[in-house]
């Protein structure tokens, strides 16, 4: 990037609930970027511990550092943090920018993250949304998510500005999925989605969660793909491909379980139809099936 030429921008936003342990960590991070954000908002999603006050103490070192307040009375779990991230995102929409990410408040990434990213966007103006490659805190040591190059973690996507717009943000959905269900908008939209590899980034958060256990959250992970409309067949073959994850086929098990109970439950989708046809005809083109 020459010094003559446009210098590409780029915002943050981090929904964060009862962060004291890692919001820190994540400001430093963007701090010590060698190209450093527009702004980032940090939407306290009703936190309770000393969450504001970390970031309110940050926000008055680095001027790009903005608290909102957002009080958690509305939809529970995955469901508030798409609408917290959407209210950091209402609050940007003055700002000129090129790009938007919506960042985990437990990761963590190397001083060059973002300049890498948008280097990787400029190559190709297609690309929509784009994200590091994700390595999860399992047994004391960070073990990269598999997963495919067209897939983008939800712990770290990163937004061309229009793309966003194009899909308008993300979905409220009670069950989660609101990160694939905005990588699938994206390429419904037609935007291309890539994992860059080369950009690492570290989850610390345990891989064991909140009160479930793993098998809880594989659980869920199979009541949320029922949910996203994934096909049948897609989601036991992505099950029996996954038996070689942590914990192994136990797991596989329980996200096939979860997908099955929330099948028989019937319960009416929170995704347009449109949604659920695009994702499943590319689900079975995927296995050579169209």
């Amino acid at each position: 990037m020459s010094d003559g030429a446009h210098k590409p921008s780029y915002v943050l936003i981090t929904p964060a609930r009862n962060e004291e342990g890692h919001i820190g960590r994540l400001i430093q991070c963007v701090a010590a970027q060698t190209l450093a954000p527009v702004k980032y908002v940090i939407v306290s999603d009703g936190s309770t511990d000393r969450t504001d006050e970390i970031v309110e103490q940050y926000a008055r070192e680095l001027g790009f550092v903005e608290l909102l307040r957002r009080e958690k009375n509305e939809r529970p779990g995955f469901g508030s943090k798409a609408l917290a991230f959407n209210a950091g995102w209402e609050r940007l929409r003055a700002q000129d920018f090129d790009f938007i990410a919506n960042l985990d408040a437990d990761i963590s990434f190397e001083p060059r993250y973002f300049e890498s990213l948008i280097e990787e966007f400029q190559k190709d103006p297609d690309l929509g949304l784009a994200g590091g490659h994700v390595h999860d805190l399992l047994g004391g040591r960070f073990v990269p998510q598999r997963m495919s190059e067209d897939s983008v973690a939800g712990p770290t996507q990163f937004f061309r500005r229009q793309c966003l717009a194009d899909i308008g943000g993300y979905l409220p959905l009670r069950w989660g999925g609101i990160d694939a269900a905005a990588e699938i908008m994206t390429r419904m939209k037609g935007w291309k989605t890539r994992t860059i590899w080369n950009c690492r980034v570290l989850a610390h958060r345990p891989v064991r969660t909140g009160r479930k256990s793993v098998f809880g959250v594989r659980f869920n992970k199979g009541i949320m793909n029922n949910a996203l409309g994934y096909h049948p067949l897609f989601q036991t073959l992505s099950c029996l491909w996954r038996v070689a994850d942590h914990p192994f086929v136990a797991g596989s098990a329980c996200v096939m379980a979860g997908y099955i109970w929330a099948a028989l439950q019937g319960r009416e989708s929170q995704i347009p139809q449109e949604f659920v046809d695009f994702l499943r005809n590319e689900q079975l083109h995927r296995l050579g099936l169209r």
